[in-house]
């Protein structure tokens, strides 16, 4: 592990090693972003996500708490949204959970918790939302990774419920929510390919916040 002094010698041949490859690095670095994408994603430290993604400075924008959780009384949360779609333009928003995620892990278990316990229970709802699924997977370690990807869907559903997301998409066709997983066996990210703009269809008729008579339910009706 690198020592406090360590961090600041590796920071100095970051500089050194950009520049000597792109003389221009740092005056890019100091204009104004222009990311296509919001990372949403787990503060765990073996998880990060411009490494995951491949991507230079100034390509992504993230935020990141435990458990990949987008809670709409979170102001953290919600004004990194409001922020990266109203004002940044994003094209994409991710929301990306990962196997073996120590908050998933500790939502299930009888344990007070302390200050964790309220914001872990929106895992356990969660929980209650897919419990049938969910119990019917005998192994653990798989019922723990399916309630990872039912996680990472369900705060992609809490982002498509908010205001500036709707709005946004029915005005510019964007920003479009995907549903990822980091699996630390592998280091390889999959993609749960979840179906956007059904969500929102599915979702408008008690969630619709976008005010523009375009979205309508446009679903059978029941003569």
């Amino acid at each position: 592990m690198p020592t406090y002094d360590d961090i600041f010698n590796n920071n100095r041949q970051w500089v050194e090693t950009h520049t000597a490859s792109n003389p221009a690095f740092l005056e890019a670095l100091i204009s104004d972003q222009k990311p296509d994408y919001l990372y949403i994603g787990c503060s765990d430290s073996r998880v990060t996500a411009e490494d995951l993604m491949g991507v230079k400075p100034g390509e992504v924008f993230v935020h990141r708490n435990i458990a990949n959780l987008v809670n709409n009384i979170d102001l953290n949360a919600m004004s990194v949204i409001e922020y990266a779609v109203r004002y940044l333009n994003v094209k994409h928003i991710v929301v990306c959970g990962h196997y073996g995620c120590g908050g998933v892990k500790h939502a299930m278990q009888a344990k007070d918790l302390g200050l964790l316990n309220p914001w872990l229970r929106n895992i356990r709802d969660v929980y209650r939302l897919h419990h049938t699924e969910l119990d019917a997977i005998e192994d653990t370690t798989a019922r723990y990774n399916r309630l990872v990807e039912l996680n990472v869907q369900e705060q992609c559903v809490n982002v498509a419920k908010t205001a500036v997301v709707q709005q946004m998409y029915l005005q510019k066709g964007y920003p479009t929510v995907h549903g990822w997983v980091f699996d630390l066996q592998t280091g390889l990210l999959k993609d749960l390919n979840l179906d956007f703009e059904h969500i929102l269809h599915d979702i408008q008729k008690i969630y619709d916040l976008s005010a523009d008579s375009q979205w309508v339910d446009d679903s059978p009706k029941m003569s």
